[in-house]
């Protein structure tokens, strides 16, 4: 695991599931809130100063997405149909391959992209057709601090004395 990690350059994620518990509230007025963890904003801030970049990538059409991404300082992509795609185009603009990504989902619209990338990682709680094609699986589950586990294991990784 060390050694995939020491060539990741770029770490992409879903947003729900991954980033929330995977549950919605529903207000009357139609509008939308989700259940985050604040500890993926630390997290998140060590992968900067590793000088890894960081990107989630949603099939979802939703401004909390846009809210949290923004508030977490963490380029966004919403909508997207294809979420292969716009990672290869992530990583053909940054100068790397899919073999220096990691990608970390939780369900079966995330399967393409884990099984193209370097490392591909899976919250504790992901469906399980995702689960086998996952080289690390966290402890904790979505919404409840897996981002911040996946950051924090990169920090211990690349920051051994």
């Amino acid at each position: 695991m060390e050694r995939i990690i020491l060539k990741i350059r770029l770490v992409a994620f879903d947003f729900d599931g991954v980033f929330t518990d995977n549950m919605v509230y529903v207000l009357q007025d139609g509008s939308e809130s989700v259940r985050c963890s604040r500890s993926d904003g630390l997290g998140l801030d060590k992968l900067r100063r590793l000088g890894i970049s960081t990107v989630i990538i949603s099939t979802e059409t939703n401004p909390v997405v846009s809210a949290r991404a923004a508030k977490l300082k963490i380029r966004c992509i919403q909508g997207c149909g294809n979420k292969l795609a716009a990672l290869e185009e992530i990583c053909r603009a940054g100068g790397f391959t899919l073999s220096e990504a990691a990608f970390v989902g939780n369900d079966i619209n995330d399967l393409e992209c884990l099984t193209r990338v370097g490392l591909p990682i899976v919250v504790q709680d992901a469906h399980p057709d995702v689960l086998p094609h996952a080289s690390y699986h966290t402890r904790r589950p979505g919404g409840q601090g897996a981002v911040r586990e996946v950051c924090d294991l990169f920090e211990r990784v690349l920051t051994v004395d």
